[in-house]
Order: structure tokens, then C-alpha cells, then sequence
């Protein structure tokens, strides 16, 4: 078993490999997180308010889900708001109790953070995208900031993933109609979609209207034919009750935040 230690993102939400990710940074704990990536950088050149720092070599840390009962800022995904970090301290751990692994789900994501701007008053722009599933085997509160000790999961297609990606993109497309009229919008995906199993898999994962608990479910599946399995029945399920709900408000389809920041 091969592991890396790498500094640790929590958040309200889920990331997937391959899913844009990004992020107003305005925590101390996460600030130094990012002067420290940006200092590992072979093109450290920001400056505050100036133009974003971008590199191509990666510049990783891990997202993960909070578990329900363990969010410390319901309206900030992850992140503190003045009243709550008052409430739960400061530090790196904050908010997260004596041991922060079981404040998170034991399977995350990595992120490698493309693009990172500093503001005037020193909180940070930061677009990240998802690469690669981990397992969490240990978080270190030791530093300014938590880290964690990951294992890479494999990425195994699984019986039949060819077959029911197709499965899978039939049913998105007849979901995104239905949520498109319940929701009295005009759909508007004119773009090609994937064929690849595997990003279709976590396309659909991420753009599904699901709570977290589900997401993090799809996450974690043994391999892409056992998530696109559970993503069409999902997507089946949640596209009859759209259908026999037309008049469903909006706000009451959408039940979680959709915004990762």
C-alpha cells in the first residue's frame, strides 16, 4: 500500500475526478494552505491583486465531504463564518473535534489547483479540478492547516460499463428535461456529451440533483459499471417523481446548495 500525506479541504460537498472546482478561500487555516502551495510552485509570481498565479506542475491537496452532524458552516461548504469559527475556535482542526477523521467521509478527492489569485486582503481565488479518488487513512492537525495520509483507489470499468454509460446518457437527457420543465427554465445543453464510462460516470454524478449522502455513495462505488448501475436507477427514479410532480417548486427540487463555495 503505497500512501502520500497532502493538506486536507473540507467541504459541504462532493468532487469528482475530472469536475471544475472552484473556490473563495478567506479562512486563515486555508490561506496558509495556499501560500504554501504557491510557494511549491516553480512560478511563485503572485502578488495580491495581481494576475492569478497558474503552473503546470500540480499543486495538490484533498477534498472531502463533511459528514452530516459535523458541518461547521452550513452556508460557507466547509468553511467557517465569523459567528461559527467564534463559536468553535481557531486552529487548524477547528470546529472538526478532538478526532477530525471522523468528522469526514473515509473516501475524497484529489484536487489540483490550477490557477490561484491573491486578493488585496490577503484571501485567495483558487480554481481547482478533480483527478484522482482517495481513501483517508490518518489527518494531522499538528501544522497551520489539517493534512491527511490518502491511498489512490483504482479505476476499474467493471462489467458492461460501455453499455450502460449509453443507458446512463439516455436517462440524463431525459432527467435534464424533465428538472428543465419543472423548473419552468429552457434547457440549454447544446455540447457534445462524453462517451468515456468513467467521465460520464462522475459527469452525471456531479450534475444530478442528489444530496450529499448520495454523491458521496456514488463516489465511493467499486468501480464505474456499479456507479453508472446506481446512477440509473437514480436517474429513472428521480425523473418519474419530476414527471408526477410537475408543479414541484423549484427551491423544493433542489436539495442541496449548488454552489461549492
Amino acid at each position: 500500500m503505497t500512501t502520500v500525506r497532502l493538506p486536507l479541504f473540507p467541504l459541504n460537498s462532493v468532487l469528482f475526478p475530472g469536475l471544475v472546482l472552484p473556490l473563495n478561500v478567506f479562512e486563515e487555516r486555508y490561506r496558509a494552505m495556499m501560500r504554501d502551495l504557491l510557494k511549491a510552485s516553480p512560478d511563485d509570481s503572485s502578488e495580491p491583486d495581481t494576475e492569478p498565479s497558474t503552473s503546470d506542475e500540480p499543486r495538490q491537496f484533498v477534498v472531502v465531504a463533511i459528514r452530516d452532524g459535523h458541518e461547521v458552516a452550513p452556508t460557507s461548504s466547509g468553511m467557517p463564518d465569523e459567528v461559527t469559527t467564534k463559536e468553535a475556535g481557531t486552529g487548524p482542526a477547528a470546529g472538526f473535534g478532538d478526532d477530525p477523521i471522523t468528522s469526514f467521509h473515509a473516501v475524497g478527492c484529489i484536487a489540483d489547483a490550477a490557477t490561484i489569485r491573491e486578493r488585496a486582503d490577503g484571501s485567495y481565488e483558487v480554481l481547482a479540478t478533480g483527478t484522482r479518488r482517495v481513501k483517508l487513512h490518518s489527518v494531522d492537525a499538528s501544522g497551520p492547516y489539517l493534512t491527511v495520509e490518502v491511498e489512490e483507489l483504482p479505476e476499474e470499468d467493471g462489467e458492461e460499463a460501455g453499455a450502460l454509460a449509453e443507458g446512463v446518457l439516455r436517462a440524463f437527457r431525459s432527467y435534464q428535461k424533465r428538472l428543465a420543465g419543472a423548473r419552468e427554465r429552457s434547457l440549454t445543453t447544446g455540447a457534445e456529451l462524453p462517451d468515456e464510462p468513467s467521465v460520464v460516470s462522475y459527469l452525471v454524478a456531479a450534475a444530478a440533483v442528489l444530496d450529499v449522502p448520495t454523491k458521496q455513495h456514488l463516489l465511493e462505488a467499486e468501480d464505474v459499471a456499479s456507479r453508472l448501475r446506481e446512477e440509473l436507477t437514480l436517474l429513472r427514479a428521480e425523473t418519474a417523481i419530476i414527471r408526477h410532480l410537475p408543479s414541484l417548486p423549484a427551491t423544493e427540487l433542489t436539495r442541496q446548495s449548488t454552489s461549492l463555495n
